[in-house]
């Protein structure tokens, strides 16, 4: 069994795996809401942070008691197959995401520097890769712990674009159900309760004491509610601004911080766009290592942040590779809109199969022992798991019908 076992201070990383939820695709979907419906679907934010809370307490129970990362759990218990499955569902989504976070990230760069994109996805990809490589998980985790700080740009967004605050309130308290409303909500719930976030949730556990466990479920709930909020200020930020502007139609995230300024003002757009940049600093790495953990579990390779390069050759070569082929294919000037609805499509399969796998495992006493989920907890993560994978099916084949 690799050595990823990490001793935890607070709750950083629970808080760093939801934050990072909040990727460039999130913010492009939360745009493209926003402009069609409006505020309508601020409800639908707010019933993330339950719904995330849910899904990342079972993850950090199985990490923190099982002592391994959810990909080898299921290798070991389930055998290959379903460890296959789980494997490509995950890489699969990660890679296009990536690629799709990278390119917004150097956008939202460009816009603040007033040079071309291009020029930015080097370095920022550099610069990422560069931190996974030399730093230790801990040291990870504090330096993007700070770059959390740069997500409160969405809110001061929000609130420069002076939006009908009675609107907001109503929308965020009564739900709709107007067709444009059902499929925008599908499209949230489809983004944001993603794979990746909870597989990375099992990864790095010490699951040695019991107080450990308790840090990662306050953790798990703190940072589901820090996530709601953030989507839900760059829904209210979109909504006020481009939902007033049909003309102003937008295909990706750093389209909207480009249209924000003739609509909101230059203060607005470019905290948007800082906003946007925060959001691939604290996504990125996490994809990244998740997709380069996921790889080596099934090939049961030494992995994590904490091991060197040398007795992790194989860890580090998928996060290496990861990150190039992101670069090449940003590069390339393959359209952001057909990778982001890509991400969407795979993660329609991804997330339901590796929610089912996650819930099983949680309530195998052969991999939790005497402390399996509590049955309120597993029941809601398995009526979550099922429902995601029919409103996930359904919002698939919208985007296939386009």
């Amino acid at each position: 069994m690799p050595d990823v076992r990490v001793s935890l201070r607070g709750t950083g990383h629970e808080v760093l795996a939801t934050a990072s939820d909040n990727d460039p695709t999130n913010v492009g979907t939360a745009a493209a809401v926003g402009a069609q419906t409006g505020y309508q679907l601020a409800w639908v934010v707010v019933l993330v942070a339950p719904l995330l809370a849910v899904v990342l307490a079972i993850a950090a129970q199985v990490g923190a008691v099982a002592g391994d990362d959810l990909q080898a759990l299921a290798r070991r218990r389930y055998g290959t197959g379903v460890a296959a499955l789980l494997l490509v569902s995950v890489v699969a989504v990660n890679v296009v995401t990536i690629a799709a976070d990278l390119q917004a990230g150097a956008a939202g760069l460009g816009l603040l520097a007033g040079v071309d994109y291009r020029w930015m996805v080097v370095p920022l990809g550099g610069a990422l890769t560069g931190l996974l490589l030399a730093g230790r998980y801990n040291q990870v985790v504090s330096v993007l712990r700070f770059a959390l700080l740069g997500f409160l740009g969405f809110g001061a967004a929000a609130f420069l674009a002076h939006p009908d605050w009675g609107q907001v309130l109503r929308g965020s308290l009564v739900p709709t159900f107007s067709r444009p409303a059902i499929s925008g909500a599908l499209a949230l719930l489809g983004t944001t309760l993603t794979s990746y976030v909870y597989v990375w949730e099992t990864i790095g556990r010490d699951g040695q004491e019991s107080v450990d466990l308790g840090r990662a479920r306050t953790g798990a709930i703190a940072g589901s509610i820090v996530t709601a909020v953030i989507l839900w200020f760059m829904l209210v930020a979109c909504a006020a601004t481009l939902g007033r502007h049909p003309a102003a139609t937008v295909s990706s995230a750093q389209q909207v911080a480009a249209a924000l300024r003739p609509l909101a003002g230059t203060a607005a757009a470019d905290l948007f766009a800082a906003g946007l940049v925060v959001s691939a600093l604290v996504a990125l790495p996490v994809l990244l290592a998740t997709t380069a953990h996921v790889v080596g579990a099934q090939f049961d390779w030494r992995r994590g942040l904490n091991q060197t390069i040398a007795n992790a050759r194989g860890f580090y070569v998928v996060l290496t590779a990861s990150a190039g082929l992101a670069i090449g294919v940003t590069l390339a000037g393959v359209p952001v809109i057909t990778m982001l609805v890509a991400a969407s499509v795979l993660g329609g399969v991804a997330t339901p199969v590796g929610l089912i796998v996650m819930v099983r495992l949680a309530q195998d006493p052969a991999v939790m022992g005497t402390r399996p989920v509590p049955r309120g907890l597993a029941v809601a993560g398995w009526v979550i798991a099922v429902g995601l994978g029919g409103l996930s099916l359904l919002f698939a084949m919208t985007q296939a019908l386009g």
